[in-house]
Parts: C-alpha cells; sequence; structure tokens
C-alpha cells in the first residue's frame, strides 16, 4: 500500500460513502432574529474541531477563532472572565452540543439571551444516526466528529448557518463545502483501506476514554475505553483488570493514550498484561476531544483523523503509508 493508492480515491467515493448529502439546519432559536443586520466579522467556536469547519466553510470571509486550546479536556473545561467576555464580543458562537461542552451551558444560555446566534452543529445530524448517551437521555454521545460521514453532515449545517449570518457569501460557501466533503470522502476511504489491513484478532482499539465508539462502529473495530463517554468518570480497577484479560486473551499488540486525557489508566492496562506474560505496547497518542498545534497539519481535522488511522493501524499491525494519507504526518 502506498500514499498513491489513496491520491486516486477523490470524489468517487463521495456518494457511496454518504459524505456527499448536504443537511437543512433544523428551525433555529428566536435568538436569530435578533442578529445584527451587517454581515459578521467573527466567529468563536468552542473547540478546534468545529472551529476547523468554520475555517474551511467560510473560506477566510469570516475570522474564526477556537475558545479551547490543544490538549484541553472540553468536558473539564470551565471558562474564565475573559473566556465569557470572548464569547459574549463574538458575533456568533458555533458550537459541538450533546453536552460536550457540558460546563458551558449556563454561558451559553448568556450567549443567547444577548442576542447572539449560538450554533450547536452535532445536534444538526439526524438524531438515528448517532449513539445514545448513557448518561444524559438528553443528548446522543458528541464525539460524531471521529466519523466523517457523520462530521460532513455537521459541516453542511455549519454552511447553512454561516449563509443565514452571511446572505451575500451563500455562493462562496456552498463551493467551499463541497470541497471540504470531498476531501472527507478521500479521507473516509482511506481510513476504511487502512483499517482493513490490521489483522482479523488485533482489531480491538483500547483508548482511555470513549471516544472512539463512532471510529469503531464506521471502520469494523471494537473499541473499549476505561472511562466512559465524559472525562469526569473514574477510572476503576475492575474495569482495569477486565481489558487487561481482553488484551491477554486476544493477544492485542498496543493500547492508545490521548492528548487531552492523563495516561496513568493506560499505562496501567500495559502494566497488568505485562505481569500476565503480555507484552503489550503504548500505541501512541490519539487525538480524541481535542486536535493538534495550530497550524500544524495535525491541527487541522484532515489531519487529525488522517493521524489517528495511521497510528491505530500500524501499531495493530496494518499497513500504512509512513506518513499518512497526504504524507503531511509529523515524522
Amino acid at each position: 500500500m502506498n500514499t498513491r493508492s489513496y491520491v486516486a480515491m477523490g470524489r468517487r467515493s463521495l456518494l457511496a460513502a454518504g459524505l456527499g448529502a448536504t443537511l437543512p439546519l433544523p428551525a433555529l432559536a428566536p435568538a436569530w432574529a435578533q442578529a445584527t443586520p451587517r454581515a459578521p466579522r467573527s466567529v468563536l467556536a468552542t473547540v478546534a474541531m468545529v472551529g476547523d469547519v468554520v475555517r474551511e466553510v467560510s473560506g477566510g470571509r469570516i475570522r474564526a477563532e477556537t475558545l479551547i486550546g490543544e490538549g484541553v479536556d472540553p468536558h473539564l473545561f470551565r471558562p474564565t472572565r475573559s473566556d465569557i467576555a470572548r464569547l459574549l464580543a463574538a458575533d456568533a458562537v458555533f458550537a459541538n452540543g450533546h453536552r460536550l461542552e457540558g460546563r458551558m451551558g449556563d454561558v451559553l444560555d448568556r450567549v443567547r439571551a444577548a442576542g447572539k446566534p449560538v450554533v450547536l452543529i452535532g445536534e444538526s445530524v439526524p438524531r438515528d444516526r448517532l449513539r445514545a448517551n448513557p448518561d444524559y437521555p438528553d443528548a446522543a454521545d458528541p464525539h460524531l466528529w471521529m466519523d466523517p460521514s457523520l462530521w460532513s453532515l455537521a459541516a453542511a449545517a455549519a454552511a447553512e448557518a454561516l449563509s443565514r449570518l452571511a446572505p451575500d457569501s451563500r455562493e462562496a460557501f456552498a463551493d467551499n463545502l463541497a470541497r471540504f466533503q470531498a476531501r472527507l470522502a478521500r479521507l473516509d476511504a482511506y481510513a476504511r483501506e487502512a483499517i482493513g489491513t490490521i489483522p482479523a484478532n488485533a482489531r480491538v482499539l483500547v483508548t482511555a476514554h470513549d471516544a472512539f465508539a463512532y471510529f469503531g462502529a464506521r471502520y469494523g473495530l471494537e473499541v473499549e475505553s476505561i472511562q466512559g463517554l465524559s472525562t469526569e468518570a473514574e477510572a476503576n480497577l475492575a474495569a482495569i483488570e477486565a481489558l487487561v484479560r481482553k488484551l491477554v486473551d486476544r493477544r492485542v499488540p498496543a493500547v492508545f493514550a490521548e492528548t487531552s486525557v492523563p495516561d496513568r489508566a493506560v499505562r496501567a492496562l500495559i502494566e497488568g498484561a505485562g505481569a500476565r506474560g503480555q507484552r503489550v505496547a503504548l500505541g501512541g497518542n490519539l487525538f480524541s476531544d481535542a486536535m493538534g498545534k495550530a497550524g500544524t497539519y495535525e491541527g487541522t481535522y484532515e489531519g487529525m483523523i488522517d493521524h489517528n488511522v495511521t497510528i491505530i493501524a500500524r501499531a495493530l499491525g496494518g499497513r500504512v503509508p509512513p506518513r499518512g494519507l497526504n504524507g503531511r504526518l509529523a515524522a
């Protein structure tokens, strides 16, 4: 397998992968009617994945910044006074929703009350496409960006929201969306082929918290995690012991840490398996609730998923290009 074999995938996978569809935005809250008549100059996104979508779709016509930075866990994030001031000063706020930004709910309500649009792009995706959230019946599993086909639908909702904010740019936003969705289709095809090269017995993805269920469902991996959907839950010894047994029984070669979650519990798995005679490696650090450093390839959504796919496939015995789909991953 080489990088060239992926380059040709392009648009031909778009319709088959379900990535080419557009999605109408649900009925909007009254705050939209109170928005200022001029086109917005700035949008503030809660997390980097959402900020990346806004930048891709806006194509520089709107300044998009991100509130929660690299390596910061959005489940635990508490906005400071300066953060709240930034949210209130923005022309619009884009968030994921489904309680990813669980501790920001009151602040987002304040933004709405101030007459500013708050767009929850994750909540625009049809609920029957999403996974239940056992902790919150009113929300779904928020980690839908782990499946590029779902994130493509969220991007369509972002484009529609931006078009309502800046109607004069609707055509440009639509063109940018189409190009972005084509790249997501190519990324999805790469992930499917790369993960498919992992030996059947090793198709077990063990991570720190339950952020990869959509990824596993899309690409045929059994996903296990030490913590639940939110990192607020504590890892327990029984869960660690059960995972150690699975690692030994299935002879899984690697487990994975996450850049936004401490790796103590993951290292406990490695030590536990070693005590039973099974060598398990730390396969690498995956991007889960945060992307890489701003200004790097891994600091984009495309680079984030390319990194995860390439690291996972390689560590579990699959075959992938040395530096990922686009040859841009850090060595």
